[in-house]
């Protein structure tokens, strides 16, 4: 009897310890916000997280800070995809976008990716949707690529390993 309440209560412990280690949410959450917040390019971005999954709203000046700020968000511990819907707020000049052909942008896609081949893209309207999988080491690298392409948009539906 006695050794059957000593192994109940290190099964007990042992489970506790193991579900204690494991990031919550919560804490989660603030860190991205932490790390948002410590980029003054992210101003206007907030996230939450619900199992590991940080989901970016708000407003930023541009895509280069929306792609930013995902970076960010995936950078923290415990993060495990990123579900990015900022929005940009451009102030209606002419931008490189409006100067890229579809052909043009299409094919700095596909040079740009080529070094990624768990990622799958479409552009349309020069927009850019990303999906697939990327390794999260390479993920600042990706979007540095694909942001100097200057696209009007980058819809990023990628799972980070």
């Amino acid at each position: 009897m006695k050794m059957t309440k000593a192994l109940i209560a290190v099964i007990f412990s042992a489970s506790i310890l193991l579900f204690s280690c494991k990031p919550k949410d919560a804490s989660i959450q603030t860190s991205v916000n932490a790390n948002l917040a410590a980029s003054p390019e992210c101003n206007g971005a907030t996230a939450t997280v619900e199992d590991g999954i940080a989901t970016l709203t708000g407003e930023v000046k541009d895509d280069a800070c929306k792609s930013l700020a995902a970076t960010k968000a995936v950078e923290v511990k415990g993060v495990k995809s990123v579900v990015n819907n900022l929005t940009t707020s451009m102030s209606g000049a002419v931008t490189d976008a409006t100067m890229n052909s579809g052909n043009e942008l299409a094919q700095g896609v596909t040079d740009a990716t080529n070094d990624f081949p768990t990622v799958k893209t479409s552009v349309n309207n020069g927009e850019i949707t990303l999906t697939g999988s990327i390794k999260r080491s390479d993920l600042k690298t990706l979007m540095q690529s694909l942001n100097s392409l200057h696209p009007t948009k980058i819809n990023n539906k990628l799972t980070i390993q």
